[in-house]
């Protein structure tokens, strides 16, 4: 069997017990499932919550906190005390877990964003189970990702996984609330995911986590965007992860057949803070989208924004906004450069932005 890369993102629905706080029967279940997807040969990530959990009663809190501060004070508590427990709890399977804590901005930056997928390959070419969670302690809200669905999904993209196993306390997705509607039905496989889902899927999470259904197919379609598969569901046992993998699972599987790989640079671009603007001519705009070409020169109206090389800018045609890309121009260059064609241009590169750093905005989803 070719080695396969999966991400578990385990919630704090499925890690504590209705008190908030950590729930030991379950988390052994969860580790023996993932020992047992590593020994069958596959390499895993683990995207769990739980440092809150871990660490308010050790601030005196009777309950779990409601407060940003008192979160974030729990957390910087509780990271400490869960990623110990995951040490003690793999150390019977002979294995070792890894601390991985991330922002939002480890994925605006490009520096930050390659530098976490090199980080990730050493750990998982050694062995090691990265355990990643947000880094809540020092995250505002304008730089979360909201909810580690989005994470997971984000991870899943940047690792190029095969799958992202999003574990809740829900059986996957209803075509309703089922605790509020009798008549909701499962939904066990779906190859998209559409407005019209989002909009039937209630965004009310469980009173000790923060993301609901929705957020779970907001994660899944950043995931498939990323050409990732997701599975959305829940499970009992050893080899609840292997039945899951082998489409046995109490979910939805969301997938399709054509589900493209999708580089670094790529992702990256569709993560990134546009710093600029650039309005281009029918004939540019036909050759970004339709057959598969660079942005040059010649095909360029003009330019707003103050950013540099290697930024991401947005691309605006005749029907709107076309995508995103970076960009190998300053503002002042394309000045010099705008309606040119290359063989009239000295010293500067002969695309302004190369179609393997173009992203189309059917494929872009923002953080």
């Amino acid at each position: 069997m070719t080695m396969k890369r999966i991400v578990v993102k385990i919630g704090s629905s499925s890690l504590t017990n209705a008190k908030g706080e950590l729930d030991y029967t379950q988390i052994d279940d969860h580790v023996r499932a993932i020992a047992t997807l590593k020994q069958a040969g596959y390499e895993v990530l683990l995207v769990s919550s739980g440092a809150v959990a871990a660490g308010f009663h050790k601030l005196g809190y009777p309950t779990r906190p409601v407060t940003v501060k008192g979160k974030q004070a729990a957390a910087a508590v509780g990271q400490g005390l869960l990623i110990q427990l995951y040490h003690e709890r793999f150390a019977a399977f002979g294995i070792t877990p890894a601390q991985v804590l991330l922002t939002r901005t480890d994925f605006l930056s490009k520096e930050r964003y390659k530098n976490a997928y090199a980080t990730f390959e050493v750990l998982l070419e050694r062995g090691i189970i990265p355990i990643i969670n947000e880094n809540d302690t020092v995250s505002v809200e304008e730089l979360t990702f909201g909810d580690n669905d989005m994470l997971s999904a984000l991870v899943s993209g940047l690792v190029h996984a095969d799958q992202c196993i999003i574990l809740t306390d829900i059986n996957g997705l209803y075509t309703a609330n089922p605790t509020k509607d009798p008549t909701a039905t499962q939904i066990p496989n779906l190859s998209a995911i559409t407005d019209e889902m989002l909009g039937y899927a209630d965004n009310t999470g469980s009173s000790v986590g923060t993301g609901g259904m929705s957020s779970k197919l907001l994660a899944a379609k950043r995931a498939l965007d990323a050409g990732v598969k997701v599975f959305i569901g829940r499970g009992n046992g050893s080899h609840k992860l292997l039945e899951i993998l082998d489409g046995k699972g109490d979910g939805t599987y969301i997938e399709h057949d054509e589900l493209a790989f999708v580089t670094n640079d790529k992702q990256w671009i569709t993560l990134a803070e546009t710093k600029g603007h650039i309005y281009v001519d029918a004939g540019a705009e036909n050759a970004l989208l339709f057959n598969g070409k660079s942005l040059l020169p010649a095909g360029i109206l003009r330019v707003e924004g103050d950013f540099k090389r290697h930024d991401v800018v947005e691309v605006h045609g005749t029907t709107g906004l076309l995508g995103r890309g970076e960009v190998l121009y300053t503002p002042t260059e394309l000045a010099q450069a705008i309606g040119k064609r290359t063989d009239e241009i000295d010293n500067y590169p002969i695309e302004v932005i190369h179609r393997n750093r173009w992203v189309a905005n059917e494929q872009e989803e923002v953080l």
